[in-house]
């Protein structure tokens, strides 16, 4: 199958796979696939697919998982360290590479076989994300969709009370409850000034390595093995964001995940919200008492030398089992889903944004999303989780820190003391 990207700078076309898998006599082959059910990949993954599965004539079945990305991996883990058969490929998080890699056929072949013509589907990609995929050498999954999250506001509620977009935390923090005071005084008892993702899991990691790299206080490990987190900056930052809870975000936000946060904010509930690039065509959809209305910004800047915008690195990626007993038409269907057809299709229809450096000049990606454009700031801005120099042990560390965090924000423990136990429990992990 061959698809067509236009645009005025750019001609390619899109070899979609290396060849083309043909269904057995004996009928279709099913192909199970597992992918978190955030957002709605779940509910357009039948659409998703149906190109591939005409073109082969096999089947692409999906078996929905939690949103939570920390069950999600605890799930992974198990199936694969028990060499189960009945999953063939698994949607990964960007910092999963490291810890699975062991588990997952090698697919450099076949993304450089599948070809934008002239540029392989490695070459095709942004450069850091093939990295982050890349194990030994080995890599280990496809991308199909990146992500970096921003700061969602309210364009009708700030022009309203005469703000600006906050480009610091400060700004926020003063902004959201101002504005938070105001609207409950004209009746609207329901609204919050932000809402983000305070429960204890994976997403925690990243909303508060946000905070904390946003005060120059670093990535809690650094690149080449530094424990950093242990430092007044990381400490400010923390004590900030304990000071939201109750205040300008509901007592609730300790349980919130990333759909949590947008059920608020897409019912007309929050002032400000911190999410990713999905939720931004769901908030503009028909139901939505928040379509048209709002835009998206660089989430703000902290206080003090080093203070910068700071956005964690996600994405998502399609792995191949080494246990599945189909590899062939799994790596088959993997190619097609980081193609650019699929890319296109997630980013038109899901508001996914792509991997694929092309589809960010192609007319219909940008026609669907014009923010697109607004979101290569928060590229620039994205700082990655600290798995590379924890390697197998990131799951751990991730633990120890984000459930250091939740006690902070939960008022059970003092920032400062809290980081020295992060500290030395990320030691003894690491030893």
């Amino acid at each position: 199958m061959i698809h067509k990207l236009e645009s005025a700078a750019l001609q390619l076309t899109v070899l979609v796979a290396a060849s083309t898998v043909v269904a057995s006599a004996a009928g279709a082959v099913e192909i199970t696939v597992v992918i978190g059910s955030t957002g709605n990949i779940v509910t357009s993954f039948d659409a998703l697919v149906a190109p591939w599965e005409e073109r082969t004539g096999h089947d692409a079945v999906l078996v929905p998982m939690p949103s939570s990305t920390t069950d999600n991996f605890g799930q992974y883990r198990l199936w694969l360290s028990a060499g189960n058969a009945d999953i063939d490929l698994f949607q990964t998080d960007v910092i999963w590479a490291p810890q699975l890699a062991e588990h997952f056929v090698d697919l450099t072949e076949a993304a450089t076989e599948a070809s934008l013509i002239e540029a392989s589907l490695i070459e095709a990609n942004f450069p850091s994300i093939i990295e982050s995929q890349t194990v030994d050498g080995k890599l280990v999954a496809l991308p199909v969709q990146t992500d970096a999250p921003a700061l969602y506001y309210r364009t009708d509620l700030l022009e309203k009370h005469g703000f600006e977009v906050p480009t610091t935390w400060a700004e926020l923090t003063s902004t959201a409850q101002a504005i938070q005071d105001a609207e409950r005084a004209e009746g609207n008892s329901e609204l919050w000034g932000f809402v983000w993702q305070g429960n204890a899991y994976e997403g925690l990691t990243v909303n508060a390595l946000e905070w904390i790299k946003s005060y120059g206080g670093g990535q809690i490990i650094e690149p080449d093995g530094t424990i950093s987190i242990n430092n007044p900056q990381a400490v400010a930052a923390l004590e900030m964001a304990a000071g939201w809870v109750g205040t300008i975000s509901p007592e609730g936000v300790l349980a919130y995940g990333e759909e949590e946060a947008r059920g608020v904010w897409q019912t007309g509930n929050a002032v400000f919200m911190r999410n990713w690039p999905y939720a931004y065509a769901l908030s503009q959809g028909e139901e939505s008492a928040v379509a048209g209305k709002f835009d998206v910004a660089p989430l703000p800047m902290g206080e003090g030398e080093g203070a910068q915008s700071a956005g964690g690195l996600g994405g998502w990626n399609m792995a191949v089992s080494r246990y599945s007993d189909n590899q062939e038409i799994a790596i088959d269907l993997a190619v097609y889903l980081a193609s650019a057809e699929a890319q296109e299709f997630r980013a038109i229809n899901l508001g996914n944004l792509p991997t694929l450096q092309a589809l960010y000049e192609d007319p219909e990606v940008l026609a669907a999303n014009p923010y697109f454009e607004r979101w290569l700031e928060v590229f620039q801005n994205a700082v990655p989780r600290p798995s590379a120099p924890t390697q197998q042990d990131y799951n751990e560390v991730s633990t120890v820190f984000f459930t250091a965090v939740h006690s902070v924000i939960s008022g059970e423990e003092e920032a400062a003391t809290a980081l020295e136990d992060v500290e030395a429990d990320i030691e003894d992990v690491l030893e």
